[in-house]
């Protein structure tokens, strides 16, 4: 789907590839230490903004700090100053909005993280390969969901303040300006094995020779594939791809455009079953087994999304909310923030947050506190 869901899928789903990505390859015997409790270690834990009924630490910025770099530098892209304050301002009104919740917007935000845990976990395949990965990065399951309901909750009691609700009509009339984007793309469906010939935590080359004996053991394994070896076995064994290895190699669907191109290709060129040579990509030398492939798919207002567990027309509601908080929120959120004392107690931080709202209002716009972004 190109349309984006609410704030709590894309913030939950976050933590899970931040934390993958900047996980350590070896961590210590008996340790699994993300980058943030590493940082935490070495110089504790400030608060870093403070107001009535709560504060925030340096270690919830870092957390998703840490991961937002690592994925900005895997594509070349550097992040600039402003996104800083924009993610400690999305903190901020969570943590404001949770002030504010009544019986009825916990209940509301419960159930609305039920359903985006149950998603999430559906990318990975199955439940235990989802909980291997909680596992691996360093995350246990209740805090996962601790996190998806507060901003769930916190979305339930914006739309609760903001008296917003949206009609049938309104959500029709988006999906008629809107109809081209609710098409599943084609998907396929693969296991892989991979040699990576890069360091995982740097991405900088291995030595000539490791990469010489990398691609002698991938040649003997695809040998081995085509002589009647069974492909799961072989990936639970040598596969150096953490999130796949112990499913056997096996990827959750995907589309076009999620892949490096060289692995797409060979993904999209195969049927099910078939075994491609050795494909060479930035990662390594994998082998892929296709295991099948799914056709596009136009979706009418009232079908039904597998994939999240709603209908078209609740993802159109959810963006004509999304379109009415963007209008609404900013001045009620200013207004919260002030009587709740909210205070930058960093800084260096509130120096930042000055420069980026002074920079804000010359241009004309103000979106730093706006929970819809």
């Amino acid at each position: 789907m190109k349309l984006q869901l609410i704030l709590s899928a894309a913030l939950f789903a976050g933590v899970i590839a931040a934390r993958a990505t900047t996980a350590p390859a070896v961590a210590p015997a008996g340790t699994n230490a993300s980058p943030e409790a590493t940082m935490t270690a070495l110089f504790g834990d400030p608060v870093i903004v403070k107001g009535k009924g709560f504060t925030i630490k340096q270690s919830a910025l870092d957390e998703v700090m840490t991961g937002a770099k690592a994925n900005a530098a895997a594509q070349g892209q550097q992040l600039p100053q402003e996104f800083t304050i924009a993610i400690l301002n999305q903190l901020i009104t969570i943590q404001c909005l949770l002030q504010q919740a009544t019986a009825a917007d916990r209940l509301a935000g419960a159930a609305e993280a039920d359903l985006q845990y149950t998603n999430l976990a559906k990318r990975f395949g199955s439940r235990e390969a989802f909980l291997r990965q909680l596992k691996a990065v360093g995350m246990t399951e209740d805090e996962l969901r601790a996190k998806a309901t507060q901003e769930a909750v916190a979305k339930a009691t914006l739309k609760r303040e903001l008296n917003i609700n949206v009609t049938d009509a309104q959500a029709q009339a988006f999906y008629a300006k809107h109809t081209a984007e609710f098409e599943q793309p084609e998907t396929a469906h693969v296991r892989h094995i991979l040699l990576m010939t890069v360091d995982p935590a740097t991405r900088t080359p291995l030595p000539t020779n490791t990469v010489a004996a990398k691609r002698k053991q991938i040649d003997d394994l695809l040998r081995q594939i085509k002589g009647g070896a069974d492909f799961a076995t072989l990936a639970r064994q040598y596969s150096e791809d953490p999130g796949s290895k112990d499913n056997g190699g096996e990827l959750p669907e995907f589309p076009r455009g999620q892949m490096v191109p060289e692995f797409e290709a060979a993904a999209f060129s195969m049927t099910n079953g078939q075994v491609s040579d050795v494909v060479t990509s930035p990662f390594g030398y994998h082998i892929i087994k296709s295991m099948g492939r799914t056709a596009a798919k136009s979706y009418g207002f009232n079908d039904q999304l597998p994939q999240v567990n709603k209908t078209v027309a609740d993802l159109c509601k959810n963006e004509v909310e999304a379109e009415q908080i963007k209008k609404l929120a900013p001045d009620y959120i200013k207004k919260l923030r002030t009587d709740l004392q909210v205070e930058i107690t960093d800084p260096a931080l509130e120096a930042l947050d000055a420069s980026v709202r002074a920079q804000a209002e010359a241009a004309g716009t103000n979106n730093l506190a706006d929970p819809a972004k």
